[in-house]
């Protein structure tokens, strides 16, 4: 049995990182026994789990979704996997056009004789 900071020291987390998993539903809150809570082995678990889905990308919401379903939901685990790889491909397409944006910039810069800086001039442009 760990009380909150011990568990926190074991899985390398701040107190408040646990307590806002409580907050939104991904940990479970113990009950007070003389004013202390008290965590064990699946407390644990559950942070290691947390913490490895965050690593693969993974945001809280789609962790939680996770954490409630069955080992044996294998098309609900890849529904929610599926649905984050949309996304993250998203991203990516958004990155590598705001990576073409950049470039074009820098070479627009380079390129340029004109006394003004053409990235400071394009910023400054009211286009909303």
């Amino acid at each position: 049995m760990l009380t909150i900071g011990k568990l926190a020291k074991q899985a390398n987390l701040n107190v408040e990182t646990i307590r806002y998993y409580q907050r939104i539903g991904l940990m479970r809150t113990p009950e007070a026994i003389n004013h202390y809570r008290y965590y064990n082995h699946r407390d644990i678990e559950t942070l290691s789990f947390i913490q490895k889905a965050k690593d693969a990308g993974l945001q809280l919401t789609e962790i939680k979704e996770l954490l409630q379903l069955q080992l044996d939901d294998r098309v609900q685990v890849r529904h929610v996997i599926a649905h984050r790889l949309e996304k993250i491909d998203i991203r990516i397409q958004e990155l590598q056009a705001l990576k073409k944006r950049l470039s074009s910039w820098i070479d627009e810069c380079q390129s340029t004789e004109s006394d003004g800086c053409p990235i400071l001039l394009d910023l400054k442009q009211q286009r909303l």
